[in-house]
């Protein structure tokens, strides 16, 4: 494959060289490549997970498998993604295209019943016609299910990601002459139905149980020790549910571990790319459903065999519409006209030509089939736009959302409470524009769009948003001219 015959390889595989060796390939040509066979690639996607890692710098998680991992490969510091929203954004890491273009514009499940057009070509699609062997497991949540075919369907409790792991097992040390395709998917971090009465503040549970399940250790946190990012009321309430919610992601953690140890059983962990991220952000008001900073921002750790960053991070701005280009990259199966909103990642790893990597654009448009709020952005280095297209309408709430601890604690104290630092009232009625400078203003609470020394900036981001709308077939652009 071209890609791979053309990967730098890591700085431990380049102490394997003689040292005359190295000298005359990196003299020779700048760069060390080595032939390779096609690799492995594992997608793990969590549900609702913010940057609460190690890795991340989040000191009050555990997260040891995903920061061992983030040590070997690259990670990603400005990542996001384009809707946060379950189905949508599945569909858009799936596709490659934004889901105003997809059609998946909403969830799949019940009676919310969207779906992704019958005319767009999938990623499970794409590497079976590179020759790859696809496989799923956890949480699919897409529709129709005859657009995303993989080749087997696993089974596995998606709340239980050591036991999602271990049933991968058989597939990983199967013998093929052909690569494999693993979409791990979990569905932790998501609220989940229960409460917990033991704690007085009765948070969501978030998946936890009392009594782990079999083969899960349970990772306890005190709610007076998490971090509580500055979207979110710093209360009692909502510490004890972020508690819960990094339990939650600790579960996960482990489910990795598990799935890593399997890659490295099976003799394929290094012949196996493995690309670690969520759909979105963490599901508390602020967070999922938003295009704020607490709902785009998701965690991007990438290990490819034969590739890294040196520093072992990229400051590249990335987002979810990117990661089916990447993978069609890592195949060797791109072709000649990109057939995606997004490019491969590949190349920012490298981290030859930041400048090009400083602008991510977002989509929204439904979540429940009752929560209809189009919304789009443009998000450079410094600034974001947000275009608030019903902004006439209150602003919707996922049903999770609403019932939320978290949310009743505060919004029952009225309008003028603080929810983070917004107002209750300012999170529900907003402006058509939004415009934040995130140098000055990183929580996103001061809109500067009325602000006349933020005036070309404004009209440059317009001017860029509809040019965004424009070549990725946006219906919602006529929306500039009336309304």
């Amino acid at each position: 494959m071209q890609q791979m015959a053309n990967s730098f390889i890591s700085r431990k595989q380049l102490f394997q060289f003689s040292p005359i060796l190295l000298l005359v390939i990196v003299f020779a040509s700048g760069s060390v490549t080595v032939a390779a066979d096609p690799l492995n690639i594992v997608l793990f996607v969590t549900d609702d997970q913010s940057p609460d890692t190690g890795c991340y710098g989040n000191d009050a998680i555990k997260t040891p498998h995903l920061d061992r991992l983030a040590e070997e490969g690259t990670r990603f510091d400005r990542a996001f993604c384009t809707t946060a929203s379950c189905s949508a954004s599945r569909s858009v890491i799936l596709t490659g295209l934004f889901n105003h273009a997809n059609g998946q514009y909403g969830h799949a499940h019940s009676y919310h019943h969207f779906k992704t057009k019958s005319t767009i070509k999938s990623l499970p699609m794409y590497l079976s016609d590179a020759g790859y062997r696809t496989v799923r497991v956890g949480k699919f949540h897409v529709a129709p299910e005859e657009l995303y075919p993989f080749d087997q369907v696993l089974k596995g409790n998606s709340r239980h990601p050591v036991e999602m792991a271990n049933n991968c097992r058989a597939f990983l040390n199967a013998k093929s002459d052909k690569p494999f395709f693993l979409y791990f998917c979990t569905s932790d971090p998501h609220r989940s139905g229960g409460i917990v009465k033991s704690d007085p503040n009765l948070p969501n549970a978030f998946g936890n149980q009392e009594k782990p399940r079999k083969g899960l250790e349970k990772i306890s946190y005190d709610p007076a020790k998490v971090n509580v990012p500055d979207f979110l009321p710093d209360t009692p309430v909502c510490r004890s549910e972020i508690a819960q919610y990094y339990e939650s992601c600790s579960r996960i953690d482990q489910g990795l571990g598990v799935l890593i140890q399997n890659l490295k059983d099976a003799g394929v962990y290094d012949k196996t790319v493995i690309i670690f991220t969520a759909d979105h952000g963490m599901a508390f008001p602020g967070g999922k459903t938003t295009v704020y900073e607490g709902g785009m921002r998701v965690p991007y750790v990438i290990r490819h065999p034969t590739l890294r960053n040196m520093s072992g991070v990229s400051n590249a701005m990335i987002s979810h519409v990117d990661i089916a280009p990447t993978l069609v990259d890592i195949a060797g199966s791109m072709p000649k006209k990109n057939p995606f909103h997004g490019r491969s990642v590949l190349p920012a790893i490298k981290n030859l030509k930041p400048n090009d990597w400083n602008r991510v654009h977002a989509s929204h448009t439904f979540h429940e089939i009752t929560m209809y709020y189009p919304m789009r952005v443009v998000r450079t280095d410094r600034y974001k736009l947000i275009w608030n297209i019903a902004h006439g309408l209150p602003y919707p709430f996922a049903s999770d959302l609403w019932a939320a601890p978290t949310w009743q604690d505060v919004y029952k104290k009225g309008p003028d409470a603080l929810y983070g630092k917004r107002t209750i009232r300012d999170y529900i009625h907003r402006p058509k524009f939004e415009l934040f400078d995130l140098q000055k203003d990183p929580s996103e609470s001061i809109n500067v769009a009325n602000d006349s020394a933020y005036k070309s900036i404004l009209d440059e981001l317009k001017a860029d948003m509809k040019k965004f709308q424009t070549k990725t077939g946006d219906p919602w652009k006529l929306k500039w001219n009336y309304e």
